[in-house]
């Protein structure tokens, strides 16, 4: 009889201690976002805080590229549903807006004030909103937690109506949590209240994709193994259905650095999520 191997969960999902100066990235990036928004803020180009919705962090920021309009790219935060606001990540932006893109970043309501399928239904909203602020396709990426979001927006039982679904051309859910059922066994739990069925209803990996949606799973391959397993999870589940599902593994990226491609207009993921 083979043992069975006990697994520390919360270890698994973890990631800043695993990262060197892991501490040091959430200035960083706070740093680097307001630097952005103050440079679009003086061009005219932010409109910010917008609303779309009932509750304080129902809020979006939409930056315009210059000259005519070529879609929508929308980033979705992560922070494990618990933690960070649209205003950490305004400077990744710039990639698609250096190729014509408008780009929403939406805030929404955080676990345990809102459960993970009330931010499901919020990010469906927030999209639909900033798709009737900017005509064209729309391209969604998220990170982490956003990943999942993203990835619930083309699922079968996505929040969002026919017309915005035929709209978005490519998703890229970046270290994305497919299967949200080992979240269960952390001591994050205490804040999500996940149960099983929240969990297999709100899982990517769990559910069918919309038909001939075109999904790259990205993820760093310097991350968690976690991360990877479930980035590997969602690509190898959504390749059976009548849809485009593929991975890519970024070399030597962890969790914190992996998103960093969406700043530089001609980095590989940049031009993944815009399909150049």
């Amino acid at each position: 009889m083979v043992a069975m191997k006990k697994i520390d969960w919360d270890a698994a999902y973890s990631n800043g201690a695993y990262i060197p100066g892991g501490n040091d990235f959430p200035p960083k990036w706070k740093t680097l976002a307001a630097d952005f928004r103050a440079e679009m803020t003086d061009a005219g180009r932010l409109k910010a805080d917008i609303s779309y919705g009932p509750h304080t962090r129902n809020v979006l920021d939409l930056f315009m590229p210059r000259g005519e309009m070529k879609g929508l790219a929308v980033f979705v935060h992560g922070g494990y549903w618990m933690s960070f606001d649209k205003s950490a990540w305004s400077h990744l932006a710039r990639g698609p807006l250096t190729h014509g893109f408008a780009v929403a970043i939406p805030s929404y309501e955080l676990c345990p004030q809102a459960r993970i399928s009330d931010i499901t239904v919020q990010i469906g909203t927030a999209i639909t909103h900033a798709a009737a602020e900017v005509p064209g396709p729309i391209h969604l990426t998220g990170h982490s937690a956003g990943g999942q979001l993203v990835a619930r927006m083309v699922s079968s039982t996505s929040p969002l109506g026919q017309p915005i679904r035929h709209r978005i051309r490519k998703t890229v859910p970046i270290s994305a949590l497919g299967d949200l059922r080992p979240l269960m066994r952390t001591r994050m739990n205490e804040t999500f209240h996940l149960d099983a069925v929240e969990a297999r209803l709100e899982s990517p990996a769990l559910l069918e994709p919309q038909e001939g949606i075109d999904v790259t799973a990205w993820v760093g391959g310097a991350e968690r193994p976690e991360f990877r397993r479930q980035s590997a999870l969602l690509a190898n589940i959504w390749s059976g259905f009548e849809c485009c599902a593929d991975m890519v593994e970024e070399p030597g990226k962890h969790h914190f650095d992996v998103i960093d491609g969406l700043a530089d207009g001609e980095h590989p993921l940049t031009r993944a999520l815009l399909c150049l």
